[in-house]
């Protein structure tokens, strides 16, 4: 027996059934200790530091100083540091294990790029520095914007959008003054596939225009035929992911897009998996004419980032005119410049996404992933996502059911609830149940269009040793399902720092303010 493997149980009994019927005198769990909310903590008569009194004349402030309690708890600086660390401890991290969701690209954050955005030139400018002073911030805004080009093969791009669903109203605006500069503000109608990100709907109707649902093909892709005839006059755009969020690559997207293209249309495509086809695949050559890209998922920015995240948008040559403002401008001579306003060059631009011009820190964790990547690297990045996503489906399909058994699929793997029928247990249980095992749960019922759908993406920074462990923790589960373990299931998670939550009432009545508890009134009171 190797000395490696001695009091080292194996995943699936890594904890005792019964272990949840024995709960600690303290709350904690071991090294996991409990952490009450910080209001309930600190008290509200003292302070972590000590101020002097001053005396100071407020007449200036217009009568806009308090008048009660600030109502922060005051806590010294260790009580601050281990509140904090305890909660962080509470949190599933891709630096703990894989991140599993579907359709969100949780990947390694190189930490070469963190330490890039923290270099004090990038980390400390600020958006109202003269222009002369950040050339190069605006030189590596360039730069990134020369390499998104390159690898969509579309000719303009426009940094500014902060996230998915803000770079898809960015594209989504551009289209419509596209059509408006045309004459063809008549078209008022925008196409979405049923498996469609919700977000694709939700912006196309915030932007004014009407959502009409594409159907799909039993395999999984858009229906072409019921494309063709839901395209007409009145049509704006079309929506696609491709990938699609089933997880499996539109076989006939040069067709859609010539259909769209031939009905005055445009074609919008969804980014968000990007990083399946990423050095292998220009949507430009598509027939793409505008398409978002979350940084944060293809080029390993985090996701939030400490602030706004990025989401830019790539645009064909027919609505690169109508780009939103700012664009980095070059003077040839190695110095750069804000096209600020909608003038000169940027005389269509349809406005601007927002008041400055995106988020530093994202461009530059991007720009260092492509570049110590390289082109080849950033291949092998497609490549291994899809890779990782098949050898999952290969290894889970012996006990689960693949939502589309056909054929390989592209960097996530979709299952269905098939392989539950009968045994009184739901999707919501086993993602509940992944959690005492350690692993954040895949993505649930979603897309909707498949029966309690489990979505995963393993993403290519996963070794197949992490993939093997989530693999069999997930075959375990699904033989106790089928073995009839519903106390397993339904009363999951044991383990965790929260047993499980009434979600519904969760969603509707939230709890979104903490408040003291009042005493309760006496009748003589």
């Amino acid at each position: 027996m190797s000395m490696l493997n001695v009091g080292r149980p194996t995943a699936p009994e890594a904890l005792p059934d019964n272990d949840y019927k024995h709960p600690t005198l303290t709350g904690g769990r071991g090294l996991l200790q409990d952490e009450a909310l910080i209001f309930e903590m600190g008290a509200w008569d003292k302070t972590g530091v000590d101020l002097d009194e001053v005396d100071l004349d407020l007449s200036d402030l217009g009568g806009l100083t308090r008048d009660e309690a600030i109502g922060l708890p005051g806590l010294s600086e260790p009580e601050a540091m281990r509140h904090y660390v305890r909660l962080s401890q509470k949190n599933h991290a891709i630096d703990l294990a894989i991140y599993p969701l579907g359709s969100c690209t949780m990947k390694h954050n190189p930490r070469l790029n963190e330490r890039m955005a923290r270099l004090p030139g990038f980390a400390d400018v600020h958006p109202l520095q003269p222009q002369s002073t950040v050339q190069g911030a605006l030189q590596l805004m360039d730069s990134l914007a020369h390499w998104l080009k390159t690898l969509t093969g579309m000719p303009a791009v426009a940094l500014s959008p902060k996230a998915g669903a803000h770079g898809e109203l960015c594209g989504l605006l551009a289209i419509r003054a596209a059509h408006e500069a045309k004459g063809q503000g008549h078209r008022k109608t925008v196409l979405v596939p049923t498996s469609a990100h919700g977000t694709n709907p939700a912006t196309a109707a915030f932007v004014g225009y009407r959502v009409k649902e594409v159907a799909q093909t039993a395999d999984g892709r858009v229906d072409v035929a019921d494309l063709a005839g839901k395209l007409g006059p009145d049509t704006a755009a079309i929506m696609v992911t491709n990938p699609n969020t089933c997880g499996l690559f539109e076989r006939d997207v040069v067709e859609i897009a010539r259909l769209t293209h031939e009905a005055g249309a445009y074609f919008y495509a969804d980014g968000a998996n990007f990083n399946a086809i990423v050095g292998r695949v220009r949507p430009g050559d598509l027939g793409v004419d505008a398409m978002h890209i979350n940084l944060h998922k293809t080029f390993s920015t985090p996701h939030g980032g400490g602030g706004p995240g990025a989401g830019p948008v790539v645009l064909s040559e027919a609505l690169a005119p109508f780009a939103p403002a700012p664009w980095v401008v070059s003077d040839g001579q190695g110095g750069f410049r804000l096209e600020e306003r909608e003038a000169g060059e940027a005389a269509q631009a349809f406005g601007r996404m927002c008041v400055f011009h995106g988020q530093m820190g994202m461009y530059v964790r991007a720009l260092s992933y492509m570049l110590s990547h390289g082109s080849d690297g950033l291949r092998q990045v497609a490549e291994d996502a899809v890779l990782n996503a098949n050898y999952l489906k290969a290894r889970l399909e012996t006990e689960m059911t693949a939502a589309f058994p056909e054929g390989p699929c592209m960097h996530e793997a979709l299952f269905d609830d098939r392989w539950l029928d009968g045994t009184g247990i739901t999707t919501l249980d086993v993602a509940k149940a992944l959690i005492d095992e350690g692993f954040h749960p895949m993505t649930m019922y979603f897309p909707l269009v498949v029966r309690g759908a489990m979505l995963i993406e393993p993403t290519e920074t996963e070794p197949r040793a992490e993939l093997d462990r989530f693999a069999e923790a997930l075959l375990a589960l699904a033989r106790a399902a089928k073995a009839g373990e519903l106390e397993r299931f339904k009363g999951a998670p044991y383990h965790a720092p929260l047993r499980r939550l009434d979600e519904t009432r969760a969603a509707r009545q939230p709890k979104l303010r903490w408040r003291p508890e009042s005493p309760t009134a006496l009748a003589a009171e």
